[in-house]
């Protein structure tokens, strides 16, 4: 079964494209893309997108040409924002405090630093006690029969995580992931900047009143880690520590939670790939890199051009804003072989999902880790699972997945 199959979304005509706004999370939300992609893919895959009163922007398909945008931070920079609705506003406050949206000699200080909480030698505790909670949680749901999959089990595990990484109390955590899931998507697509700036600086706010009580009082934890690190011979100021919390705490939940979520909606689409992986007959981690690839939970990365290159054939404009779209490269068929299709044990596996060159992921090993628990907790416990009711889609031009994915789970014993 193909993408386009699968999906309940009509497939958008790519005949349509003088006429959409790839900004609007509507179109992401209601329409099946892959048509579109491979179009652009074939005949212009650098595509000047422009929509009347709103600045254009260059949108890159193909796998090679957004590896070669990621990995040249030089010529095209994440500084002024990362993401299309942050480039379209005019740039990003966070520029140079925030390690996503800083470039250079900064960059590197500044990862360098978050990159000590992240290394798998330091993740070991917090992995040990994800994987059982992954465990418990599937038996829980396995137990009752029937779940939201999406509500029940992965929103409950990435957050935890991240929240323990970053010190966050237990009595928090079901606020805190209110906010995330509301800070870059709507369940509807209603438009609602103000109500998502508002909740973007509750989240900075939390944090900022957390650092101060970690600064009187330090913890073996990332706030405490980022308050007591010294960079270039001097603190991190109160605000590159926040913004620093805030995009650790976005990027560790959601994106990891789509990939759970859309991993077991693709399973269920496809049960011969199901009694693959159940019966053994792949690497678990072979499937991990599959759904990564397959779900793409980060539709896009931006970046602004600073000076003038050409960028498969095309003249891209200093200043000119840029964007890469993971979801198509990673259905690129000069990379991929056979992409429409959800297949387990696809190897080599070279995806963008987490970015590439020096903005890579820093929790690409974690978010690996909690996807392969699951994958695991469900493989060793659910012989079959099923659809029990409509799914829900997330509304965004930058998240994609699933908000709401209703099962049935047929114990393993049973099936």
């Amino acid at each position: 079964m193909t993408r386009a199959v699968a999906a309940a979304r009509p497939v958008l005509d790519p005949a349509r494209l003088a006429s959409v706004d790839l900004a609007d999370p509507r179109l992401h939300a209601e329409h099946d893309l892959t048509r579109l992609w491979r179009h652009l893919r074939d005949e212009d895959p650098v595509h000047w997108h422009e929509r009347p009163g709103r600045p254009g922007y260059w949108v890159i398909t193909r796998h090679a040409d957004v590896m070669a945008v990621y990995r040249d931070a030089e010529r095209f920079t994440s500084e002024r924002g990362n993401v299309l609705d942050t480039l379209l506003a005019g740039g990003d406050s966070a520029a140079g405090k925030m390690a996503a949206v800083t470039d250079g000699p900064r960059h590197a200080e500044l990862r360098g630093v978050l990159l000590r909480a992240f290394t798998p030698r330091a993740l070991e505790a917090v992995v040990a006690r994800m994987t059982a909670a992954a465990g418990e949680l599937v038996a829980t749901a396995v137990a009752a029969g029937e779940c939201d999959f999406a509500t029940d089990v992965a929103a409950r595990i990435p957050l935890a995580v991240i929240c323990d990484l970053l010190g966050v109390p237990a009595g928090d955590r079901a606020e805190i992931l209110r906010l995330t899931s509301s800070a870059l998507a709507s369940d509807d697509g209603t438009p609602a900047e103000l109500a998502a700036w508002s909740v973007r600086n509750e989240i900075l706010l939390y944090f900022a009143d957390l650092a101060q009580v970690r600064r009187n009082s330090p913890h073996d934890d990332l706030v405490s880690l980022l308050v007591t690190s010294r960079v270039a011979g001097r603190p991190l100021t109160a605000e590159e520590v926040v913004f620093n919390c805030y995009s650790l705490v976005l990027g560790g939940d959601e994106t990891t939670r789509y990939s759970m979520i859309g991993g077991l909606n693709a399973f269920i689409e496809e049960p011969e790939q199901w009694r693959r992986f159940t019966a053994g007959e792949v690497a678990p981690e072979q499937a991990v890199e599959e759904i990564l690839r397959w779900t793409t939970p980060t539709l896009h990365a931006g970046r602004t051009a600073t000076a003038d290159a050409v960028l498969g054939g095309r003249l891209v404009e200093a200043g000119d804003l840029v964007t890469v779209w993971n979801v198509a490269g990673n259905l690129d068929e000069r990379q991929f072989a056979d992409p429409g299709r959800f297949d387990v044990g696809r190897t080599p596996n070279k995806h963008l999902t987490f970015a590439y060159g020096p903005h890579f992921c820093l929790g690409a090993h974690l978010a690996r880790q909690e996807l392969g628990a699951v994958l695991a907790a469900l493989r060793d416990q659910v012989g079959a699972v099923r659809a029990n009711g409509p799914q829900r889609r997330v509304y965004s031009n930058f998240l994609s997945g699933l908000s709401s994915l209703p099962v049935v789970l047929t114990p393993r014993r049973a099936a």
